[in-house]
């Protein structure tokens, strides 16, 4: 039995290559892995689409904030990117003995805003939801689907 709901996205793609489709509610999308690495860059990279959900939600997020504010903001950009770097090199960080995941993230906001407001977005930026699930401990459970031969 599989999962029920409207949230659900379905992920497939055959064991030959990198290259899969992502089937999210009445969109579809790509997803893949460089030529460097063996993929066909069919489509943007696990990461690629993991920092593209944070990108959008931010905007979305901060956008609806400064809506509701009335606050004159013209446009959002959110630039971001990912990478490894040593637990020791993290002031914040509460381990300090392996690599750790690292998103840089750069906003900007269009808009005859003042200091304040420009601040306030920023701090609205990490409230987003998807901000908040990858800094929040996430359970992850992971069931075999019932066999059907084909």
């Amino acid at each position: 039995m599989g999962i029920a709901g409207e949230n659900v996205v379905i992920v497939e793609g055959d064991a030959v290559g990198f290259a899969q489709q992502i089937t999210a509610g009445i969109h579809e999308l790509s997803a893949d892995e460089s030529v460097a690495v063996g993929g066909t860059q069919t489509g943007p990279d696990p990461y690629q689409l993991l920092l593209a959900a944070l990108g959008a939600c931010t905007s979305m997020t901060v956008a609806m904030y400064a809506r509701r504010k009335q606050w004159p903001l013209a446009r959002v950009r959110v630039q971001l990117a990912h990478s490894k770097i040593w637990a020791q090199d993290c002031t914040e960080c509460a381990t300090k003995e392996t690599k750790l995941d690292r998103v840089d993230r750069v906003i900007t906001l269009e808009g005859d805003l003042t200091p304040d407001q420009r601040q306030r977005l920023i701090e609205i930026a990490n409230s987003c939801p998807v901000h908040r699930t990858l800094t929040s401990e996430v359970s992850i459970v992971t069931r075999l689907a019932e066999s059907t031969r084909v």
